[in-house]
């Protein structure tokens, strides 16, 4: 078999990489589970957020919208919401029209005369009273039990129910067909990778992230942009908790009116402004920060406006990595994108700090120039000629 050396370079490299690898795994095994940080915004896009000591007065604002408050209940709650507003409903005018025949004592234990005339015919008692009050609400009319035209209370109480079930049959139908097309849920079809990559990107150390839409409709006008939370402490010496620092996210055609057809790698250059420029590999994981993006867009099909989130925590940033090739062309010309590869990534050279990749560009650009030294002082010496003719 054939001897295979390696030279001392090979062997760093590789030395580097396994122990790049072994601390992945230990921080993940040992840190990840143990150590879990606070998230204000989850990796599906929930806002992980409670308030306390909220007045009585602000919470009565709540029933005041109470369409809007209906909306953001969870369907358990709607259901039983929509269930208990019909019966009961029913069962109130149900009694309601018990109450009009016993008032006018079209009740069987009344013994009615044989040429008396009911309010309501068939009416025998709360049973048939409230069967009665559900045939005329969802309009059902078998015919067997109708109002009569011998009391004006019935008359107008039938009038009253009429317009009253109209009312809660489009509020409670609205508010679930607006549950159901809210663009919440054309959200969840917009997906971001699990983790993100810090590489060199064009020449610059940039952190990106991939996204990707997985319907074949478009968001129109869409917009990338991401806060980066942190607690931070002001001259004054005051503690900010939830400090948010502008993120500009841009892919190579920009950042606005996408053209968001396939997945699209967004990306943040870690220049002098940027507050991932003082990080380094090796202190990443020792940072205290949440990195939210967002993606405004309006739904095609509904031009309703919709926006998805996402959290990235210093554990989910991987330096040193970029993201395998997810989008290949088919022999029969066709653009295939295997989701297969979305969130894989892959190690690649980087330098570990921001400041070293400027750094080292600006010592290869000075010793592409010349630079006179200000300290270098010529001594002019007299030369004299000690040969003798």
């Amino acid at each position: 078999m054939p001897t295979v050396y390696l030279c001392s370079e090979q062997i760093r490299v590789l030395t580097e990489s396994m122990f790049k690898r072994l601390r992945k795994w230990v921080v993940t095994r040992f840190f990840g589970h143990s150590q879990q940080r606070a998230r204000l915004v989850s990796k599906d896009g929930r806002c992980n957020i409670e308030f306390g000591n909220v007045e009585a007065q602000s919470r009565f604002i709540f029933f005041v919208d109470i369409w809007t408050t209906v909306l953001d209940l969870k369907w358990r709650y709607k259901m039983t919401i929509f269930i208990t507003a019909f019966l009961g409903s029913w069962f109130f005018f149900g009694l309601l029209w018990y109450a009009v025949a016993y008032i006018h004592k079209d009740l069987p234990e009344f013994h009615p005369s044989a040429n008396h005339t009911p309010c309501v015919e068939n009416i025998n008692g709360l049973t048939s009273a409230f069967l009665f009050s559900l045939e005329t609400q969802v309009t059902i009319g078998y015919g067997f039990r109708c109002v009569t035209e011998q009391c004006a209370t019935a008359i107008f109480l039938l009038i009253f129910q009429s317009i009253l079930g109209v009312v809660v049959n489009s509020f409670m139908c609205g508010a679930i067909l607006a549950k159901i097309s809210r663009p919440k849920k054309r959200a969840k079809t917009i997906t971001f990778s699990k983790n993100a990559v810090i590489s060199k990107r064009g020449g610059k150390l940039c952190l990106l992230i991939r996204v990707a839409n997985l319907r074949k409709s478009l968001l129109i006008g869409s917009h990338i942009y991401g806060k980066l939370l942190k607690t931070t402490v002001t001259p004054e010496g005051e503690t900010i908790i939830l400090d948010q620092i502008n993120i500009n996210f841009v892919v190579d055609a920009g950042n606005e009116n996408l053209f968001f057809i396939s997945p699209l790698t967004i990306y943040h250059v870690i220049d002098h402004n940027s507050p991932f420029f003082h990080m380094a590999a090796e202190t990443l994981i020792q940072q205290d920060f949440e990195l939210v993006v967002f993606l405004d867009g309006t739904v095609e099909s509904t031009s309703a406006t919709c926006q998805v989130r996402t959290s990235y925590v210093p554990e989910e940033v991987l330096w040193g990595y970029r993201f395998a090739p997810i989008v290949s062309k088919t022999k029969e010309g066709k653009y295939r994108v295997d989701f297969h590869n979305f969130s894989k990534t892959v190690e690649v050279e980087t330098p570990h700090c921001a400041m070293c990749l400027y750094n080292e560009k600006d010592a290869r650009a000075r010793m592409k120039r010349g630079y006179d030294n200000p300290n270098f002082i010529l001594s002019e010496v007299n030369e004299t000629d000690d040969t003798k003719m």
